[in-house]
């Protein structure tokens, strides 16, 4: 994250950044760059898939956190750098080849591939935030210590990324990792301070709101791409049978209820509350670099789940399908609803979202104690989103006012 600039410094000091005084738009660099972290979610739900344990799910957490924060800072960094100028084009693209490679050897991130997982990683960080330093230095000058602060908190944590890649692996590397990871997400609670540096302040982070609810939002539907590719990729080697046709449509109903839950009115709200906040930073450190991980987690554990249930339809509902199911799921509907809460004026938590909280617990206990049909179980979560998804329209949209209004006048 970094500080916004002023009017200072001459046009050419100034060609590297973005004209904040009006509509920041996403550019297609972004979008083409958003592309290898596709494949990056479809890694992490893969690696779910193959190892099946405490440990794999432990793992993938941190390589998620990984992933989550090299997009969420360079998405920062886009919100100021010009992506149409040469020098912030080839930062992109080499930040877009390390995630690449980050992405490929991801699976085996805490085997043989460790190394090259956290050189990747820490190129990303450190590089791209030296390059910020760069830009802000020349186009503002003083403005550039907020980057310099960050460029430093990465660098801390490289040495521990590094040092976990060389010295351990397996259950001893998690722990080296998970604590480098802790640097760097305490890092914007912390204001990024320093000795002799100081910290940053919320005032200086002055972005484009618009523009990062906006590619927050497209981050969202790259995860839900995933799981459509993950469905249909299944799906497409199956024999075309009634019990593989009724799976495939409970999963894709579930993707279409999950992005109706979001986009119906989160998107919009959220992107109109930090285009109009005092704060923006604040906005954009809580409600976007933090609360949409729940969600993007909570999509890959749909995700997941749903290869699942397309594997063995015909089964009985796993405990494994149940977990990830329910356990997705709520996640998704607790972070969604914890965004929507910080971008409402009531700053209420939903609640058809908490009802859709409290039904995917009901019914992760009852069918992990009775065994159901996995179509039937797989039926149940969808009928869940749907009611929620329901619930909220009819809510926000009047309909349930005006239809008791209706009934009291007949009566």
């Amino acid at each position: 994250m970094s500080e916004g600039h002023g009017a200072q410094g001459s046009s050419k000091n100034r060609s590297l950044l973005r004209d904040q005084n009006g509509h920041v738009p996403v550019s297609y660099l972004e979008l083409f760059f958003d592309l290898v972290f596709v494949f990056a979610l479809t890694q992490i739900s893969h690696l779910i898939l193959e190892t099946m344990s405490w440990q794999g799910l432990a793992e993938a957490a941190i390589a998620f956190s990984a992933v989550w924060l090299a997009w969420i800072y360079t998405t920062w960094a886009a919100n100021w750098a010009e992506p149409e100028r040469l020098p912030v084009r080839i930062m992109l693209i080499c930040v877009m080849l390390a995630s690449l490679i980050m992405a490929v050897v991801l699976p085996h991130a805490f085997e043989d591939k460790g190394l090259i997982f956290a050189l990747s990683y820490v190129a990303i960080q450190v590089g791209r935030t030296l390059f910020m330093v760069y830009v802000m230095y020349r186009s503002e000058g003083g403005n550039a210590r907020n980057m310099l602060r960050i460029a430093i908190w990465f660098m801390t944590s490289a040495v521990v990324w590094i040092a976990g890649a060389l010295l351990a692996e397996g259950w001893d590397r998690f722990w080296w990792w998970l604590a480098a990871l802790a640097i760097e997400y305490a890092g914007p609670f912390a204001l990024f301070r320093l000795p002799f540096l100081g910290r940053s302040t919320l005032d200086d982070w002055s972005i484009s709101g618009h523009h990062l609810a906006e590619r927050c939002a497209l981050f969202i539907i790259i995860a839900l791409g995933e799981g459509i590719v993950v469905t249909g990729g299944t799906f497409a080697g199956q024999a075309f049978t009634a019990t593989n046709l009724t799976a495939f449509l409970i999963a894709f109903s579930g993707s279409v209820l999950m992005w109706w839950i979001y986009f119906d009115t989160g998107a919009r709200r959220g992107s109109d509350r930090i285009e109009h906040h005092s704060q923006p930073g604040r906005v954009a450190r809580d409600a976007y670099t933090y609360l949409h991980m729940p969600i993007v987690m909570g999509i890959i554990g749909g995700a997941v789940a749903d290869e699942m249930l397309l594997a063995h339809p015909d089964h009985h509902a796993s405990r494994a399908l149940v977990a990830f199911t329910c356990g997705g799921m709520a996640l998704y509907l607790l972070g969604v609803g914890q965004f929507k809460k910080g971008s409402s004026t009531h700053l209420r938590f939903p609640l058809s979202h908490l009802a859709g909280l409290s039904l995917f617990g009901w019914l992760a206990t009852y069918a992990w104690l009775v065994p159901l049909p996995a179509l039937l179980f797989g039926s149940l979560g969808v009928a869940v989103l749907l009611l929620v998804a329901v619930w909220e329209w009819f809510s926000l949209h009047g309909g349930w006012q005006e239809r008791l209004e209706r009934w009291r006048k007949k009566a």
